[in-house]
């Protein structure tokens, strides 16, 4: 019997692109190719990912290069290209430049890997999903952006941290955009199954819940010439992951609403279940009504920034 190998194009060299893709290869979940403006730097990088295999002990490819002729007929294409949050800058401050970057690219994918599922890292993320929506087309199932994966799994740390329990026994979840007003939920959080709101005094979840709202911002404000990248690339890997081995695990993803949640056209974080089918299903979670204006509040600032897009 063939065993069915995914092809994974990942576009953007920079850290989280080529993190993510050492991730795809160490994780066995297909093989890769690294694509960049930038030639020398994805050939460059993904010999260097070759050159570990023999340690690490993995039979998939890694293919730098510059020309999108090398990615068709991607099976998932992940967008990362885009310039990084320096410190002072919020997401939305690299809208307008990130678009036009984000719309070149989804040219490209449409035209060379029109069925692939698409996953967009590029911030902000949910503005530059519907970017990637309108010039691949692609359907509402095999397109969404990587926010609540990451914006969660902070959470989940921060929770770790203040109890002195393990990550593994952690649940977390994050609705909303991702940036400032992101909806952290505590009452639908838990560490094996007993909710956040038992364990920990609200003066504490609050502090929490601030801090992954600020988690980006705090890791640039450490690094002042760039962004984060080991956990973004590790929340994507997780995504592909469910996808390609059908695990069908339950993520908060940006994905696009239909009237779900009371919101329609646009992406927004919410749990949807991740299979071969790319968005299997979208999870409508009950809120209490400051949760759900909370969540509105949200949507309104992704409808916001869509409605300032130039391209």
């Amino acid at each position: 019997m063939t065993i069915k190998r995914y092809k994974i194009t990942i576009v953007g060299a920079g850290h989280v692109g080529a993190t993510t893709a050492q991730l795809c290869i160490y994780k066995r979940l297909g093989n890769v190719v690294l694509i960049d403006v930038v030639d020398g730097i994805p050939q460059g990088k993904a010999l260097d990912m070759m050159e570990s295999a023999p340690l690490e002990s993995f039979d998939m490819n890694v293919k730098g290069t510059t020309d999108y002729a090398d990615t068709k007929d991607s099976d998932i294409v992940v967008i990362t290209a885009g310039l990084p949050r320096k410190p002072g800058m919020s997401r939305e401050d690299l809208r307008d430049v990130n678009a036009e970057i984000v719309k070149s690219v989804s040219e490209q994918i449409a035209k060379y890997s029109p069925n692939c599922f698409l996953i967009v890292v590029s911030n902000p993320v949910d503005t530059m999903t519907e970017v990637a929506r309108r010039y691949t087309k692609l359907p509402r199932e095999r397109i969404v952006g990587m926010a609540g994966v990451l914006d969660s799994t902070r959470f989940r740390h921060f929770i770790s941290l203040e109890l002195g329990v393990s990550n593994v026994d952690i649940t977390a979840t994050v609705l909303g955009l991702h940036g400032e007003d992101m909806v952290p939920l505590p009452r639908y959080s838990s560490v094996a199954g007993i909710p956040i709101t038992e364990l920990i005094s609200k003066e504490k979840i609050d502090d929490m819940v601030k801090r992954t709202q600020d988690g980006g911002a705090e890791i640039v404000k450490y690094l002042k010439t760039g962004s984060a990248y080991y956990a973004p690339a590790s929340s994507v890997a997780a995504m592909i992951e469910s996808i390609v081995r059908d695990k069908k695990r339950v993520m908060p993803c940006a994905a696009r609403l239909q009237g779900e949640y009371g919101i329609k056209d646009i992406f927004m974080g919410v749990p949807c279940i991740l299979g071969k089918q790319g968005v299997e299903k979208i999870i409508e979670l009950k809120l209490m009504p400051d949760e759900l204006a909370a969540l509105q509040k949200s949507a309104a600032g992704v409808a916001k920034s869509v409605s300032q897009l130039k391209v």
